[in-house]
């Protein structure tokens, strides 16, 4: 299985390519996907949208991860990272991607087993859960990371409860 985790913003998204095999984890890619802050808000959308159907049709991904939105603070903000994550899920549907939420406390809970961990507990998490030779950067990409991470241990645990006949 081949998970596209997503760490949305307006300014940087955060983006991971991973392979879920058996119970073997194996990033094939992450990065971000950036936009300028001097260019207009459709303008930023549009190059969001281009991005990740890019990453769509390179990699074919069976699932979509995405981080659900919580902010407490800044509304604008939150309108803004709506209308690009927006743009994200319809860049999915189009390509025919199932998509799959979680909240921030979720995908915590999943990498480290604690709810409210703290960024660098999660990164240190993503690099152990991963083989990788240090902690991933930058931080949307270790998101997404970690929002991949959270899918592939939900998919196993449902697939752990089905067997045992608790599921469905």
């Amino acid at each position: 299985m081949i998970i596209l985790g997503i760490d949305p913003g307006i300014a940087i998204v955060g983006f991971a390519v991973v392979q879920k095999d058996g119970r073997r984890l194996k990033p094939l890619q992450y990065g971000t996907l950036t936009t300028k802050p001097d260019l207009t808000t459709p303008a930023r959308l549009r190059q969001i949208y281009r991005g990740m159907t890019t990453l769509l049709s390179e990699y074919k991904p069976d699932v979509l991860a995405i981080e659900k939105l919580f902010f407490n603070r800044n509304v604008t903000t939150a309108f803004t990272v709506g209308q690009a994550r927006g743009v994200m899920l319809l860049a999915a549907e189009e390509a025919g991607v199932p998509v799959v939420e979680y909240t921030p406390l979720q995908v915590k809970q999943a990498v480290v087993g604690y709810g409210v961990a703290e960024k660098r507990q999660v990164q240190e998490m993503v690099k152990m859960l991963l083989g990788l030779s240090e902690r991933p950067k930058p931080d949307d990409a270790a998101d997404a990371l970690a929002v991949a991470i959270c899918h592939a241990h939900s998919v196993q645990l449902e697939g752990q409860l089905l067997r045992k006949g608790l599921r469905g």
